[in-house]
């Protein structure tokens, strides 16, 4: 590891004019991707800015309309265990419970995740499937994405330079729907080789919402809107689950690596949705 400037800037603003300013530098959040990778010799950043005192990044706000607004250094553990994160927000409550050990949990950040956009990592799919929005600060102000839009590609982005994640915001959503996630992994903490995050709703024992997004299973999230309209009218019987199955792994375009084959990811895909469909309907059950 080379040697680099250090800076703990109090507000958004100023993080930002050192991003846009200082050549080669990089946000520190909780450091679990970053400084490992700079202890390998992977990136050698000139310049470090720590986002650990910037001013509002480790609160979650609830909004008016019922939505939640979370920081960028809100902790895993935190999200873990926030009870505002229930319903169709419980898909990202799940995820944040999953990754690595407890020791990652408690220093890892929501923002340091989003931004590293592993595709085998756990929050963006779950992001996804809640149909969450990213705020990105930056030069020029603030600018709001979709999940869907913010990642776009394998390990990339649509963060420009001079930019960083700010918040993420989680709509409320039908007040009677639950949300999932379902991770098969080789052992316990590691990072998933398939996982699923569905958000239903039921009413009458029809579905009336559905949103399912895969994890490690393309470059970015995987997110199919016939899939869900598959799905959206029916009582999700086999066959209606089945067409599902069918359109996301259809859509999706795995890779080979050391926690399993392209086609063995594709065998995953259909086994793993029906568990998390299923798992959502006997919530919504329970909660009846």
């Amino acid at each position: 590891m080379t040697g680099f400037e250090y800076f703990e800037p109090d507000t958004i603003e100023d993080a930002v004019k050192l991003l846009a300013t200082r050549e080669e530098a990089r946000c520190l959040a909780g450091g679990q991707t970053l400084v490992a990778m700079m202890n390998a010799g992977l990136l050698e950043p000139k310049v470090l800015v720590s986002l650990r005192r910037v001013s509002g990044l480790n609160e979650i706000k609830k909004d008016e309309d019922g939505s939640l607004w979370i920081g960028a250094m809100v902790r895993h553990a935190e999200l873990a265990s926030e009870s505002r994160l229930k319903g169709a927000l419980q898909v990202l409550r799940e995820a944040a419970s999953v990754i690595a050990h407890p020791a990652i949990r408690n220093l890892g950040t929501l923002g340091g995740s989003l931004c590293h956009a592993d595709p085998n990592g756990d929050y963006p799919a779950a992001v996804v499937a809640a149909g969450g929005d990213i705020e990105i600060a930056g030069p020029n102000g603030r600018r709001i994405v979709s999940a869907v839009d913010f990642f776009s590609g394998y390990f990339a982005t649509v963060l420009e330079e001079g930019e960083l994640l700010s918040r993420v915001r989680l709509p409320q959503g039908s007040p009677s729907a639950v949300g999932t996630y379902t991770k098969f992994s080789r052992v316990d903490g590691d990072y998933a080789t398939v996982s699923v995050a569905v958000v239903l709703d039921l009413k009458d024992n029809r579905c009336t919402f559905a949103r399912i997004s895969l994890g490690a299973c393309g470059m970015t999230p995987i997110w199919v809107r016939e899939a869900d309209e598959h799905l959206v009218g029916t009582d999700l019987n086999d066959a209606a689950i089945n067409s599902a199955c069918a359109a996301l792994r259809e859509a999706s375009d795995p890779v080979d690596d050391v926690r399993g084959s392209a086609d063995y990811r594709r065998l995953l895909i259909p086994r793993l949705v029906r568990r998390a469909v299923h798992r959502a309907i006997a919530m919504l059950e329970v909660a009846r």
